[in-house]
C-alpha cells in the first residue's frame, strides 16, 4: 500500500523550512510503517524535550530556526531540568547549559511549558474518538485508554513533527479495527479488598503488561471505577513492563461497556489471574533484598495528582521524615497547594518536591551503587535500578510513608 499525500500536505514537504523538515519526517514514518494517509490530529504531547544528547537539542533548534511552530495544542513532557528551582539537577555544565537550550526551544517551538509526563490532569484531555499524537508510554495509554482519544506511541522527534504539522500516519491505534482486544485478563478471583487498595494497580499494570505485550488486552472482574489515579498507575506500569498502548476495563473504560463490544473477531486467549500470580508480580517489582537498609524513597511516576500530595499528607499525619523523600509533581499541582497553603506543610515534613522533571531520567538522587530506594510506583520499580543505580522495593504508598518517617523498611499493606 503506498502513502497519498494531499496536495497541501506535498506542497509543504517541497520546501526548505521546518515545517518541510517536519511534513517529511513524518511523511517518510507514513511510509515505513505502511500507512495509506496522513490523519488530522487535535493536539500532541511533546515527550522529546528531554535531553539526551546534543542532537535533540540541535534538532530543536533546527526547526526554530527554520520557523517551525506547533499548528495543534501541544503539551511538554518531563525535561531534564526543574526550572522552579524545587529541587538540585546535578548536571554537568555541558548538558545542563544543552537541556536548558533543548527545553527553549520546544518552548519557541509554540508548545505549552507543562513539563508533566501527566498532562491529562493538567488539563489537556482529548475528547473521545480525537486522533493525537503523544508521546510518553503512560500519557498515551491513559489517553487511548481512560480518555479514549486515539494515538499510537510517538517517539521523540516524530511527537514534534506531527504536532508542527498537524498529521500522523493513520495506522497502528488511530484505526478501530486495531483498538479492539485480543486476550481476557480475568482479575475476578482476586479478593475484592486487594483490588479497592492503591497497592493493587501498579502490581497489576506489571503483571499485565508482561502477559499482553504490545497486544490489546481487556480487564474483567473489576467491580467498581477504581479511580483516575488507580488507572494511572496501572497504565503506567503496564506500559513499562509490557509495550502496552490501549487497555479496556469492562464497565470501566469508555469502549468496554461489556466484554462482546470490545472482543475481536478470532481467537481470543483467556488469562485467569489468581493470588499468587500476583504474589510473584509483587515480588518482581522489588530488586532488592528484604531488609533494615533504606536510603531513599520516591514516588510520582506518573507525576503525582493534587490527590495523591493530599494523601501523602494525610499518612504523614504532621510527621518527619528521616531518609531523602522525593515527590515528583507537575507545576500545575505545587500551584495549587502554595494556593491551598499545603506546600509549605509538604516542606516543614522534609519531602523534596521534584517539579519539571523525574528522579528517573535526571540526576537529583545521590548515587548510591548499592543504595536502597522505596517507591510505590510501577514504573519507578522498573527503570529506577538501571536508571539510578538503586534497587528497588516496593511497597502501598501508606509503606513508603511509615519507612521514611523509621528510617527502615515497613511493611503493613499487604497483597492478596
Amino acid at each position: 500500500m503506498s502513502l497519498m499525500l494531499t496536495a497541501e500536505e506535498q506542497a509543504v514537504a517541497s520546501g526548505t523550512d521546518g515545517a518541510a523538515v517536519a511534513m517529511r519526517l513524518v511523511a517518510e514514518s507514513a511510509r515505513l510503517l505502511g500507512a495509506p494517509r496522513l490523519l488530522p490530529i487535535a493536539s500532541a504531547h511533546i515527550d522529546g524535550a528531554l535531553y539526551h544528547g546534543d542532537s535533540g537539542t540541535l534538532f530543536a533548534e533546527r526547526l526554530v530556526n527554520g520557523g517551525a511552530k506547533a499548528s495543534v495544542r501541544a503539551t511538554l513532557n518531563v525535561g531534564a531540568l526543574d526550572l522552579t528551582g524545587s529541587c538540585r539537577v546535578r548536571l554537568a555544565d555541558h548538558p545542563r547549559e544543552m537541556a536548558r537550550r533543548m527545553m527553549r526551544a520546544y518552548r519557541a517551538l509554540g508548545c505549552e511549558p507543562s513539563w508533566t509526563c501527566a498532562p491529562y490532569q493538567a488539563g489537556h484531555r482529548p475528547t473521545f474518538g480525537t486522533d493525537v499524537a503523544w508521546g510518553e508510554s503512560n500519557a498515551v495509554v491513559f489517553c487511548n485508554s481512560v480518555l479514549g482519544a486515539r494515538t499510537n506511541r510517538y517517539g521523540d522527534f516524530l511527537d514534534i513533527a506531527c504536532a508542527v504539522t498537524g498529521r500522523a500516519p493513520d495506522t497502528g491505534l488511530h484505526r478501530p479495527e486495531n483498538r479492539r482486544a485480543t486476550l481476557v485478563f480475568d482479575v475476578s478471583a482476586l479478593p475484592r479488598r486487594f483490588l479497592e487498595s492503591d497497592v493493587a494497580w501498579p502490581i497489576l499494570g506489571s503483571l499485565y503488561g508482561r502477559t499482553v505485550g504490545d497486544a490489546v488486552g481487556v480487564v474483567m472482574g473489576i467491580a467498581a471505577h477504581p479511580g483516575e489515579d488507580a488507572l494511572k498507575a496501572f497504565g503506567a506500569a503496564a506500559a513499562s513492563s509490557g509495550a502496552v498502548g490501549l487497555f479496556h476495563i469492562v464497565g470501566v473504560t469508555p469502549e468496554a461497556p461489556n466484554l462482546s463490544s470490545v472482543l475481536a473477531d478470532g481467537p481470543v486467549e483467556s488469562v485467569t489471574v489468581d493470588t499468587a500470580l500476583i504474589r510473584s508480580a509483587q515480588a518482581a517489582l522489588s530488586t532488592a533484598q528484604a531488609g533494615d537498609q533504606l536510603d531513599a524513597v520516591a514516588i510520582g511516576s506518573p507525576h503525582l495528582s493534587l490527590d495523591e500530595c493530599r494523601s501523602l499528607l494525610r499518612l504523614l499525619d504532621g510527621r518527619k521524615v528521616r531518609v531523602p523523600f522525593y515527590a515528583c509533581t507537575g507545576r500545575h499541582v505545587v500551584a495549587e497547594l502554595e494556593r491551598l497553603g499545603l506546600h509549605q506543610d509538604l516542606q516543614s515534613a522534609g519531602i523534596t518536591l521534584v517539579v519539571d522533571t523525574c528522579v528517573v531520567v535526571t540526576p537529583i538522587m545521590d548515587t548510591l551503587p548499592s543504595g536502597v530506594l522505596m517507591t510505590n510506583s510501577g514504573k519507578f520499580a522498573h527503570y529506577a535500578p538501571g536508571n539510578t543505580g538503586y534497587s528497588v522495593l516496593y511497597a502501598a504508598l501508606a509503606d513508603c510513608i511509615e519507612s521514611a518517617v523509621v528510617g527502615r523498611p515497613v511493611y503493613g499493606s499487604l497483597p492478596a
